[in-house]
């Protein structure tokens, strides 16, 4: 007996997503808690398993379709895996094949009878629906089968009446929602927010030194490499405590001051810029800093970062220093108002009492939202930063 498979329940803050994927197909055998399908909504993408042993003996759902949430996207059936396609195609084709012919599906189908995500390929492409050998359930098309018919080379016997030199290829390639997501987002701070951006220096020689000094040390002790970002997160969040403005909100006409620092860190994915929160950071260890940015890092890398990782926020850091980004502006993440830069660490001459030393130095930007913080405090915050950064000894000792 069938049953039915739904999208997960979305959080409140979700209201739909996207069939990104299915991993297994009508008919293919999958085990108990197997993934069989993705769901992409505009923060995570979630992931859809398998109930028992078993196979789909229907999708309801394709690629592209938008669900809701707990909405039927399959049917599935426990045991032995089902059939791909209904029995009475299944018996025409025994019974052309045991007539000695090649079993045949007559395709009459158009365009307007496909799946939107098909529909929305074949468009594209200009691809008669009538030219695409299907082979979803009862010869239906998928996405797969139009990019297959795509790449399929040109009949031998056909020669182009010209052929361009130097022709400039396009590709057309849908947002995902995430991408989207983003985009929405970052228009949104750059026109709703009054953002501006100051920046400092910061020489990283003592940093650098205790870290080459201790890193073997602590690397054993807390099974965590003794990065950077541990001194930012830090250093960032006594600043915070410093300047509270910079760990406000702005919501209507109130401003909503944060009581506890949860500081997001942003990451690169795939899918996009991500940035999961580390929760009260100034109860944190340096090692639960390193440890808790790993594990985002795999999680976005793996696609497992939940909603619950990205909920929330006081402030954020973007480090694109890893990229080789030497200055920057980065933008604020409503509703938060401030956000910190780093950058790429260069050896640079400075001046130190009189003397021209090479020291290797970092390029820091505070984006803010001048609504809510005066450049007083904006310079002030940035400055403590600075300070704490090339005095670490006062930044452990919280002096």
């Amino acid at each position: 007996m069938a049953t039915e498979i739904k999208a997960p329940v979305f959080p409140e803050s979700v209201a739909d997503g996207t069939i990104a994927t299915w991993h297994k197909k009508v008919g293919e055998p999958v085990s108990r808690d197997e993934v069989i399908c993705d769901i992409e909504t505009d923060k995570v993408v979630l992931e859809v398993v398998a109930p028992a042993d078993g196979s789909l003996v229907a999708i309801v759902k394709d690629e592209g379709d938008t669900v809701l949430s707990s909405e039927v996207i399959a049917q599935f059936e426990a045991g032995a895996a089902a059939a791909a396609a209904p029995a009475a195609e299944v018996e025409q084709a025994v019974a052309q094949t045991q007539a000695g012919a090649a079993p045949v599906v007559e395709r009459t189908e158009t365009v307007s009878d496909q799946a939107p995500a098909v529909r929305k390929a074949l468009t594209e492409s200009g691809i008669a629906a009538t030219d695409v050998q299907g082979t979803g359930r009862g010869g239906r098309i998928t996405k797969e089968d139009v990019a297959n018919h795509q790449a399929k080379p040109a009949a031998a016997n056909v020669t182009p009446l010209s052929v361009a030199v130097g022709e400039r290829i396009e590709k057309r390639v849908p947002m995902t929602r995430l991408r989207k997501r983003v985009a929405e987002r970052l228009l949104a701070a750059t026109q709703q927010t009054a953002m501006l951006t100051t920046f400092n220096e910061v020489n990283m020689k003592p940093v650098m030194e205790m870290r080459k000094q201790y890193k073997d040390i602590f690397e054993k002790r807390h099974g965590a490499r003794l990065g950077f970002m541990s001194f930012f997160v830090k250093a960032a969040t006594e600043a915070l405590k410093r300047y509270p403005a910079v760990n406000a909100s702005i919501d209507g006409d109130d401003i909503v001051y944060h009581g506890y620092y949860d500081i997001g860190v942003a990451v690169s994915s795939e899918r996009g810029l991500v940035v999961p929160v580390l929760r009260d950071t100034d109860r944190m260890s340096y090692a639960e800093v390193e440890n808790g940015i790993r594990d985002f890092a795999y999680k976005a890398r793996d696609g497992k970062l939940a909603i619950e990782d990205m909920t929330g926020g006081t402030f954020t850091i973007t480090n694109g220093g890893t990229f080789g980004s030497l200055l920057s502006t980065p933008i604020l993440n409503q509703p938060q108002t401030g956000i910190l830069g780093m950058h790429k660490i260069q050896e640079r001459p400075m001046a130190v009492n009189g003397q021209v030393e090479i020291l290797p130095m970092m390029y820091l930007a505070l984006s803010y939202d001048h609504r809510m913080i005066d450049g007083k405090e904006a310079v002030g915050f940035l400055v403590t930063i600075k300070e704490l950064l090339e005095e670490p000894a006062k930044l452990i000792l919280d002096l």
